[in-house]
């Protein structure tokens, strides 16, 4: 009877001991670190990131230097060599390869993250005040946003880029502003979904204000959307940038970008230097495709479907 006694003690204790949850960061976290793509990607990700940080240590030849031992004989003397310090080759006219691949990286991660960045801040701000308020408030905000992706985009940030001269910051600000309109539906719809939940009626009752309602209760909930969605746009916002690039609308020489440099090696692939063309392009389709696998990780491992 003492032993029964004493197991069921135990039985009971072990009963009345609450289970210890997880939180939700940290259950899509696990689910993240399970998706071998997600995280290889990841690594790959950084690795490039690390690269430009490091790489410029070992770079023998500045950007803008040019090596006269090679102009006007590229093809024989300007091929990738170690001996040369030309690690990727030199281009037409003799700057080293390898810095302008770091520069060029370092400038479409740049346009990718902050646009990316200021499409999400512009973009959820805009779609979560619609969403809450409702109403005629957000049919005449909405309209505003189909208004606007009626006009070709393309067209809106070619004339800012020709009116406002072409620079870093007026890249950055026409590439972002022009991209938030995506993430301005996608907050919008989610923002009708919640603000009618019990935690928001209870914030609403306390006597808070609508904007600390929608920036203390509704967009922190919202941030695995946000999230995800950021993850996405940053491809989208480096082919924008490499595309306007290409059409020589983009950064000016002698800077550089992954889209001119892929531009330039695109014509003179004919002349037999293939290596011009080769690492810049290799760099974009990693960048790309890495961003788009992480994306999808965190999507996989935010949806509540598979919590």
């Amino acid at each position: 009877m003492l032993a029964d006694t004493r197991i069921d003690g135990v039985a009971k204790a072990e009963a009345i001991t609450p289970t210890k949850g997880r939180s939700l960061w940290r259950d899509a976290g696990y689910r993240f670190v399970r998706n071998r793509a997600a995280l290889v990607s990841l690594f790959v990700l950084l690795g490039v990131v690390v690269f430009t940080i490091v790489g410029p240590f070992f770079a023998r030849w500045s950007i803008e230097k040019i090596d006269w031992s090679v102009v006007g004989n590229v093809l024989s003397k300007g091929y990738p060599s170690v001996e040369t310090g030309h690690f990727f080759g030199t281009d037409e006219v003799g700057r080293d390869l390898y810095s302008r691949v770091i520069q060029g990286t370092q400038v479409s991660l740049m346009v990718g993250i902050i646009g990316a960045g200021i499409a999400v801040i512009v973009g959820t701000i805009y779609g979560a005040v619609a969403g809450y308020f409702g109403g005629r408030i957000d049919s005449l905000m909405m309209r505003f946003v189909d208004i606007l992706y009626s006009i070709p985009y393309m067209f809106i940030l070619i004339l800012l880029l020709i009116i406002f001269g072409r620079s870093f910051v007026m890249l950055f600000v026409g590439v972002g502003l022009i991209s938030w309109l995506g993430m301005a539906r996608v907050v919008r719809g989610q923002t009708l979904t919640l603000k009618n939940r019990e935690f928001v009626e209870a914030a609403i009752a306390t006597g808070a204000k609508p904007l600390t309602v929608i920036f203390r209760h509704i967009v922190p909930n919202l941030l695995g959307i946000v999230v995800v969605y950021a993850t996405l746009l940053v491809p989208e916002m480096i082919l924008l940038e490499s595309f306007i690039s290409f059409l020589g609308l983009g950064v000016q020489e002698p800077n550089t970008s992954l889209g001119a440099l892929i531009s330039e090696g695109s014509r003179t692939m004919q002349y037999g230097t293939i290596w011009q063309l080769i690492f810049p392009l290799v760099f974009f389709v990693t960048i790309l495709f890495t961003f788009f696998f992480v994306g999808d990780g965190l999507r996989d491992a935010l949806d509540p479907k598979d919590r």
